[in-house]
């Protein structure tokens, strides 16, 4: 039987362009919508009172969502900005890998053709607190890799 998995350790790679990885901007403190719903469609049959038939339409993703804290002369914030000011948009594959105790992967979701649709920044306080942005990105497909 194994250990529970924990999921503190991850990398997020972005392939500008859908190859080169962009090694800048690798590091996030939290990772969240990692997940995929199939639609359906409730479908009446003739003479049937008791229930209807649930037919699969489409499969629904969440956004995708990082949260780091702020930085300055970041590729990714380059992009984040042609997208919210210019309205140009470049799509990137990203890779988000779960890693064991030994950094070997134990697990990755990939998500393709990915581009920005949210970009927030945390308060700002009078009282000392790290400044936190959340880059939210909608995606085509994830595909679920399991090692």
């Amino acid at each position: 039987m194994s250990d529970p998995i924990i999921g503190m350790r991850f990398g997020v790679l972005f392939f500008a362009g859908g190859v080169l990885p962009n090694p800048l901007d690798i590091r996030f403190q939290k990772v969240s919508g990692l997940s995929a719903e199939v639609e359906t469609e409730s479908v009446a049959e003739g003479g049937q009172n008791l229930y209807t038939q649930k037919l699969p339409k489409g499969v629904r993703y969440n956004n995708l969502v990082l949260e780091r804290g702020m930085v300055i002369g970041s590729p990714l914030n380059l992009e984040f900005n042609a997208a919210m000011s210019l309205f140009k948009f470049a799509t990137s594959n990203v890779l988000v890998t779960l890693l064991g105790e030994s950094k070997a992967p134990l697990a990755a979701w990939l998500f393709m053709k990915a581009y920005p649709v949210k970009w927030s920044t945390s308060d700002l306080t009078a009282e000392p607190a790290l400044v936190i942005d959340t880059l939210e990105l909608a995606y085509t497909r994830m595909q679920i890799l399991r090692v």
